[in-house]
């Protein structure tokens, strides 16, 4: 059996001052805002399904929809999600698309296709395959996956605009950079581009003054 690098509760205060030491910038935003919440999901249907409704809208739209669908079926299992009529789901604020894949998802884990309880003892880029083989995730929803549930300490999510946009305003870059430039800056984070990120949304929501 594998195990691979995660971070915890108990260390990852430590490492943002690791980060922190190494990089002034980092610092800076600790210094104003504090430390980042440890953002931590189980690993479980009901999270993914989460994810799913945070693609491409704002975390508030995606958690009242949550909270609907957890007024509906108390249980967000896989059997329960499946008993949902279109309608009914519609109602929870789910897009067309996205009924599409919470179905396709829901189906993947009761076939067997995917397995959730194995992914912890997969090496990166196994889960990551593993995931992007299920309509509807993309490497953004592989990597909050992979950031937030396994804990992996490595991971920069660069389809992530929110997490784009606040690199840039804490390095104080040009707009026009590329993806590419930004991750050779990132890379000064390895091995732990996670909780880098996790600073960097920290000081995107506290200057926008929201809450996750």
């Amino acid at each position: 059996m594998s195990t691979w690098a995660t971070f915890k509760k108990d260390n990852f205060i430590p490492l943002c001052d690791v980060l922190a030491a190494k990089d002034a910038d980092l610092a800076a935003v600790i210094n104003t805002f504090g430390y980042p919440p440890f953002w931590h999901r189980p690993a479980n249907f009901e999270t993914l399904i989460h994810i799913i409704l945070e693609q491409q809208v704002s975390l508030a739209s995606a958690r009242a929809a949550m909270m609907k669908l957890q007024s509906r079926i108390v249980m967000i299992t896989p059997d329960n999600l499946l008993k949902l009529t279109d309608d009914e789901l519609k109602q929870c604020y789910f897009s067309r698309q996205k009924i599409i894949y919470a179905r396709h998802l829901a189906t993947v884990i009761l076939s067997g296709q995917l397995n959730l309880d194995a992914l912890p003892l997969m090496h990166n880029s196994a889960v990551r395959t593993a995931l992007l083989r299920v309509k509807g995730i993309g490497n953004w929803t592989a990597d909050v996956y992979l950031m937030m549930v396994l804990q992996r300490p490595d991971i920069l999510p660069l389809g992530d605009i929110a997490l784009i946009k606040s690199i840039k305003e804490v390095k104080h870059l040009p707009g026009n950079i590329t993806k590419t430039e930004i991750a050779a800056i990132a890379s000064a984070w390895q091995p732990w581009q996670t909780i880098a990120s996790f600073i960097l949304w920290h000081a995107y929501l506290c200057k926008r003054k929201r809450m996750v």
